[in-house]
């Protein structure tokens, strides 16, 4: 993020995972990469998640902290075998701490071609706005 940086959307540093839904299923556990946008009225969080479907995909927010979990299965039917497999299937896993200047009632997510689209509006008393000054 560029200054000044917002302080609405923190990545959160690394820690030791806690989630049971890691502690519980094995395979490979990704990091995808984000781009945070921000305007007067949101911020919209981008997050690159291939081979992850919409089902496969949960978004929670919990005590100000929002998580993003989605599992990547793997392609092959039932009647194919492995001759070179390149794609890697396991889970992603992301966390942000979400402070009171977004409105948590009203976060919408969108998934679509691999990238999920969080909106994370803005409180009213966050947006700025001009005040206008009389004569006299």
């Amino acid at each position: 993020m560029t200054e000044p940086e917002t302080k609405a959307l923190v990545p959160k540093g690394k820690q030791e995972v806690v989630s049971k839904a890691e502690q519980t299923k094995d395979g490979l556990v990704f990091t995808p990469d984000v781009d945070i946008l921000e305007s007067d009225r949101e911020i919209t969080l981008l997050a690159d998640m291939p081979g992850v479907q919409s089902r496969d995909l949960k978004v929670d927010l919990e005590n100000g902290v929002l998580t993003l979990t989605g599992d990547v299965a793997p392609w092959e039917g039932p009647d194919e075998k492995d001759i070179l497999i390149e794609y890697e299937v396991g889970r992603f896993y992301r966390q942000f701490s979400i402070s009171e200047a977004i409105d948590q009632e009203r976060i919408d997510a969108r998934l679509s071609d691999g990238v999920l689209r969080l909106t994370l509006p803005k409180v009213e008393s966050a947006i700025p706005r001009k005040i206008p000054v009389a004569a006299g």
